[in-house]
C-alpha cells in the first residue's frame, strides 16, 4: 500500500509492508511533512486495532531523529520504530497549541494544596480524526459567539435538565460560564464533529474540587462532567469517539495526570455501564449535597496499556494486547 502526502517540497511516498503486527513504513526521499506523514499513518494503522505491536520505520535520518524527538519512537536496530503506546502519548499529534508542562509550584486554595495551573489558550485543544465516523472530532474553548445560547439551551432542554439541573435565564448560563472560565481549576469546552457543536464537557483539577477532600487525590488528577445537547449525537458510534478522545485529551494535556476521575449519579445505571466499558472502575459511592455518586477512575497505565482509544478496547472479550513494549 502507497500513501502520498504533500508539503511545499514535494510528495511523501509512504508505503506499508510488513504483517499485521508488525508494519514497515517506507519513505521515499526527504521532505519537512514526512515526520507528519509517517505519524498520521501509524495513527491510521492503531486507531482501530489493537493487535499492532510496533511499527518499523525505514527513512532518511533526519525524519528518524524528528521521530524520535517528538517521543513518538525509540531506536531499534539500525533505525527507529513507532510503539503504540508512545505514539498516542505524542501531544503535538492532537494538540494544536501543544506546550511544555508548566512548572510545579504549589499554593493553596481554601485549605487545599494543589500546583498552581495553566491557563488554557483560546481556540480548539484537540482534533482528532474519527474513522469509524469519517468525521474530525474537536475539543475548544467557549470563546465564539453564540456559544453560551446554546449552552443555556441544552441546559434547559428537558433530557439534559433532568441530570444536569441547571435550567436558568441566557445571563444566569452566561455568568455561570464566565465564573468557571476565570477559575483556574476548571475549562469548560465544547465538543464538535466537523466543527458543529454537540455536546458541553466541563472539566476541572479534582484536588481543588468537591472531589478532593472525598478521596486520596493526586495533584494533577483531573474530573470532567458531560452533557450531550446534540440528540443525534448518542448511541455507541458516538460514545466510543467522544469519551476516550476526552480522556486522549487530559493525559495529553498534561503528562503528570496519571488518574482521570468522575462522579457520575450513582443511579444513573446507563451512564455507570458506558463508564465500565470504556475501562472506568467505581471505586466507592459519595453523598454531595444534591446527590449520591458512584467516584469512577481511570489510569494513564490503563488507557496506554490496553489501548483504550480503540473502540471495545475494555470489554472483558476484546483481543488479547500485545506487551507495550516489546522486546528489542
Amino acid at each position: 500500500m502507497t500513501d502520498v502526502a504533500r508539503d511545499e517540497a514535494g510528495a511523501v511516498r509512504l508505503a506499508v509492508e510488513g504483517s499485521r503486527e508488525a508494519p514497515v513504513i517506507r519513505v521515499s526521499g526527504w521532505a519537512e511533512a514526512a515526520a507528519e506523514a509517517i505519524l498520521g499513518r501509524a495513527e491510521a494503522l492503531t486507531a482501530e486495532d489493537t493487535r499492532v505491536l510496533r511499527i518499523g520505520v525505514e527513512a532518511d535520518p533526519r525524519v528518524a531523529e524528528r521521530l524520535l524527538a517528538l517521543g513518538a519512537a525509540r531506536r531499534f536496530g539500525g533505525g527507529v520504530e513507532i510503539l503504540p503506546g508512545l505514539l498516542w502519548q505524542c501531544a503535538p499529534r492532537w494538540l494544536p497549541a501543544a506546550r511544555p508542562p508548566f512548572p510545579e509550584l504549589f499554593t493553596a486554595t481554601d485549605g487545599r494544596r494543589h500546583p498552581l495551573r495553566p491557563e488554557t489558550p483560546p481556540g480548539t485543544v484537540y482534533a482528532r480524526a474519527i474513522p469509524w465516523l469519517g468525521r474530525t472530532l474537536s475539543f475548544r474553548t467557549m470563546t465564539e459567539p453564540g456559544d453560551v445560547a446554546l449552552f443555556s439551551a441544552w441546559m434547559n432542554d428537558p433530557r439534559v435538565a433532568e441530570i444536569w439541573q441547571e435550567t436558568g435565564t441566557l445571563s444566569e448560563h452566561a455568568a455561570s460560564i464566565a465564573r468557571l472560565q476565570a477559575d483556574p481549576a476548571s475549562l469548560p469546552l465544547l465538543g464538535c464533529l466537523d466543527g458543529a457543536p454537540f455536546g458541553y464537557f466541563e472539566l476541572y483539577w479534582a484536588r481543588e474540587s468537591r472531589l478532593g477532600p472525598l478521596y486520596e487525590s493526586g495533584p494533577y488528577d483531573r474530573g470532567w462532567h458531560v452533557a450531550i445537547g446534540d440528540a443525534g449525537v448518542r448511541g455507541r458510534p458516538y460514545l466510543s469517539a467522544w469519551l476516550p478522545a476526552l480522556m486522549h485529551y487530559l493525559f495529553l494535556d498534561e503528562p503528570r495526570t496519571q488518574r482521570i476521575v468522575g462522579e457520575p449519579r450513582a443511579d444513573h445505571a446507563q451512564q455507570i455501564r458506558n463508564l465500565h466499558g470504556s475501562g472506568f472502575a467505581t471505586l466507592a459511592t459519595i453523598d454531595f449535597p444534591h446527590k449520591r455518586a458512584a467516584l469512577v477512575a481511570l489510569s494513564r497505565e490503563h488507557f496506554v496499556r490496553d489501548r483504550l482509544w480503540v473502540p471495545g478496547a475494555a470489554s472483558a472479550d476484546a483481543a488479547p494486547r500485545p506487551p507495550a513494549v516489546p522486546a528489542a
